[in-house]
């Protein structure tokens, strides 16, 4: 095998006679088109040259084609082309060469001739591939990004686990009590309570370690948990509250950073070795936790002290302000020293006999998880699959007064969700100071109402209710005009297409929802005519069209929409055309080649369905190579959309149409029977 000391010959051989042997990977963040058009141009680069090559996929479907060991073994170079974090530990030792998927669809041949000279990767090397834009080709996501994503995805298993199992040993076990809800020592709720408290206490340093770990691999990761561990312990700076998770945000962040540079620093040959596994970890670990502890502490405890002052001379004003201000205090940080500060000051309070600021303060707690959680119900397309699920997470929770189910959203979007937090826990608080409501014990949420410890328990009700409202209303506004600029300009671009003559929209049928009888008259009758339907019957002549009108790409996906719409399948035409909108925005969906293939997971359909228009002119999508798209192809797919065939007829689709030849014939197809002919050859 060629050594990686020296580069290998041109040509398909090496030095020694022997055929060249190359991997790939590819990978979006989407997991469709662009993964396997790369895996498409870059194979057949190789097999032009001679060259022996093997590429793994890792789409939505998962990784398939995966590179084992004796693939690895007996490479002679690796090309890591994509747009999210790929494990490059397994190449150690191999020419790695990392780019953008973009640039394995556009320019495989220069990848195949620079892979060849590609530096060594060292074990503990990065872990991610190219941080190239998202998508393909358009909005870029930063590594400050997909680094704080990879810690919330990581942390959101431990909040669900740790938070339902608290939850379900309160309600079945537990009882109020002055001081808070106890569950006897010994029982098995006791332990099933404290089997969902461990999973709490790992949920800060998880965010921490796997924030650090994207920045700077394995070498980051215990850093990265133990400043976590450290910035939730109070007790290690004399603050009676830890950080909570914006703590565990600015170690990961540290953690990650600090490991990079030292990284960096030139050691010794016979050190090297040991750097990533005793000298990085143990050098990281210990500055960042000194400088937590000296540095970062102190102001923590000086807020936590001085807050809590501020609040002891506020007892005797305004109950409606005093209760805003607790409410904004507990949905700050959920957790950390603000939040804590709020909670024991009434919490002390309830033994001199004032329970109204316990109260305050009961009202706000559930408001951020059962507010989160109601925004994932109210505009489900703003989340993705995970987030609603951690939604119903969140709701269970929050009716056990365990805030700490809004945290992964906080983390998530700070600076949508904290200010919705907030602004919700200040009514909560604000309407049950107005209405006097007490709480006898330690703990919020409706559970405390339910057994007994609140008094005033209608407008208790009342100002958790409102509370919830207004986060989860600030919460989806807040995140859906993030968003509006871009789509603003898209939308704006489909309007002079929707009316007047001379549009080039085709009016749709007039067909029943998905299932009814007209629809299956309508596709019987389709059959009869002889118009087949292809890819598994997800696309037919209904949703075919050789003359796309639009001149540009917000006005060419409304077409694409009430192109779908023909085929009974599309419920909302508006809400298909703002999902496919939002997902360009996350980056452009024109591949090059003069192809595009906007997609939509979304409820406004009931089925999934494909449809495929021409443009004479090309509609100009923004794809890297220039090009315009004469090539459109619109898939759209329910949320619920059950397995994952359509994805993998999109993978097929994707690779077909990186042949020349194909392309070619869909482009002369005279009409939509002949284009229908053409699309048959994918399978």
């Amino acid at each position: 095998m060629t050594s990686p000391a020296g580069p290998p010959s041109t040509g398909g051989r090496d030095d020694e006679g022997r055929q060249l042997k190359l991997l790939a990977v590819t990978a979006c963040p989407t997991g469709i088109a662009h993964t396997y058009m790369a895996a498409e141009k870059l194979a057949q680069a190789a097999a032009s040259r001679g060259i022996e090559m093997k590429v793994e996929t890792q789409g939505s479907i998962g990784a398939e084609n995966v590179l084992d060991d004796n693939d690895v073994r007996s490479a002679d170079g690796v090309i890591v082309a994509a747009d999210k974090d790929v494990d490059l530990s397994r190449f150690a030792g191999k020419r790695v060469l990392t780019v953008g998927v973009a640039e394995g669809i556009h320019h495989p041949e220069q990848l195949i001739e620079r892979v060849r000279s590609a530096p060594v990767h060292a074990p503990g090397g990065a872990a991610g591939g190219a941080a190239a834009a998202s998508g393909g080709g358009g909005k870029k996501r930063g590594p400050v990004y997909k680094a704080l994503m990879n810690g919330v995805s990581y942390m959101i298993p431990f909040v669900v686990v740790g938070g339902l199992l608290i939850a379900v040993s309160l309600a079945l076990g537990g009882h109020a009590t002055s001081k808070g809800f106890v569950i006897p020592d010994g029982t098995f709720w006791a332990h099933v309570n404290a089997i969902g408290g461990i999973g709490f206490q790992l949920m800060i340093p998880i965010l921490s370690g796997y924030i650090a770990y994207a920045i700077a691999d394995r070498p980051a990761l215990v850093p990265g948990m133990i400043g976590g561990w450290i910035a939730n312990t109070g007790e290690l700076y004399d603050s009676k509250a830890g950080a909570g998770f914006i703590g565990a945000i600015v170690t990961g962040f540290l953690a990650g950073y600090l490991v990079l540079w030292i990284k960096k620093v030139r050691v010794p040959k016979f050190v090297q070795p040991i750097m990533p596994i005793i000298v990085i970890p143990i050098v990281a670990t210990t500055a960042l936790g000194l400088f937590f502890i000296y540095v970062i502490g102190k102001p923590i405890s000086w807020v936590f002290e001085h807050l809590t002052s501020w609040l002891g001379g506020m007892t005797g004003t305004s109950a409606i302000l005093l209760g805003a201000i607790l409410g904004l205090m507990i949905a700050f940080d959920m957790g950390g020293p603000v939040n804590k500060t709020a909670f024991l000051f009434g919490a002390g309070l309830i033994a001199s006999g004032n329970q109204t600021v316990m109260g305050m303060c009961a009202a706000a707690i559930p408001v951020m998880p059962l507010g989160q959680g109601l925004a994932t119900l109210i505009r489900r397309r703003l989340y993705t699959e995970q987030e609603r699920e951690t939604g119903l997470a969140a709701l269970f929770m929050g009716c056990f007064g365990i805030s700490e189910g809004a945290i992964p959203f906080a983390a998530a979007r700070p600076a949508q969700v904290i200010p919705a937090n907030m602004l919700g826990g200040a009514v909560a608080g604000a309407v049950a100071g107005l209405a006097g409501v007490k709480d006898a014990v330690p703990h919020g949420g409706p559970i405390v109402a339910v057994l007994g410890a609140v008094s005033g328990v209608p407008m208790f009700f009342v100002a958790v209710v409102i509370g919830s409202v207004v986060t989860a209303l600030a919460t989806v506004t807040l995140v859906d005009v993030s968003g509006l600029r871009g789509r603003r300009g898209a939308v704006a671009g489909a309007v002079p297409a929707l009316s007047g003559a001379g549009s080039g929209l085709v009016v749709p049928e007039q067909v029943a929802p998905a299932g009814s009888e007209s629809v299956l008259v309508s596709e019987g009758r389709e059959a009869a005519a002889g118009r087949p339907e292809v890819l598994s019957g997800y696309l037919s002549g209904r949703t075919v069209k050789v003359g796309l009108g639009a001149g540009d790409k917000g006005a060419a996906i409304r077409e694409m929409a009430e192109l779908l719409s023909r085929s009974g399948r599309v419920g909302d035409v508006d809400e298909l055309v703002a999902v496919a909108l939002r997902r360009e925005e996350q980056g452009t969906t024109g591949l090059g080649e003069e192809i595009a293939i906007p997609h939509a997971k979304t409820d406004a359909v009931t089925a999934p369905v494909v449809g495929f228009a021409r443009s004479a002119e090309g509609v100009e999508w923004g794809s890297l190579d220039g090009t315009k798209a004469r090539l459109v192809f619109m898939i759209a797919v329910p949320e619920a959309a059950a397995g994952d065939e359509h994805l993998r007829i999109l993978a097929l689709l994707s690779r077909k149409l990186m042949d020349d030849g194909f392309r070619e014939r869909l482009l002369a197809a005279p009409d939509e029977r002949a284009v229908l002919d053409v699309l048959g050859e994918v399978g």
